[in-house]
């Protein structure tokens, strides 16, 4: 099991995968605005969405889990 984490505190623009996805390495799966910019969150690893754990609008601290990969 892997965790995407929010490299810093943000905004929540977009979700961009669902439970169930698959995704592969280099895919956008969340965009997060910090310090007014767009931060676009890519996995490192191929795998399945067991779990997203923020919603688009929510607020995030650095280091907080935003995707739990399987």
């Amino acid at each position: 099991m892997s965790e995407i984490i929010a490299p810093m505190g943000g905004k929540v623009l977009d979700v961009k995968v669902k439970a169930g996805d698959a995704v592969n390495e280099g895919d956008e799966v969340v965009i997060l605005e910090a310090m007014k910019m767009e931060l676009p969150i890519v996995v490192e690893v191929s795998g399945t969405v067991k779990e997203v754990k923020c919603n688009k609008g929510d607020t995030v601290e650095a280091e907080g889990v935003l995707i739990v990969l399987e």
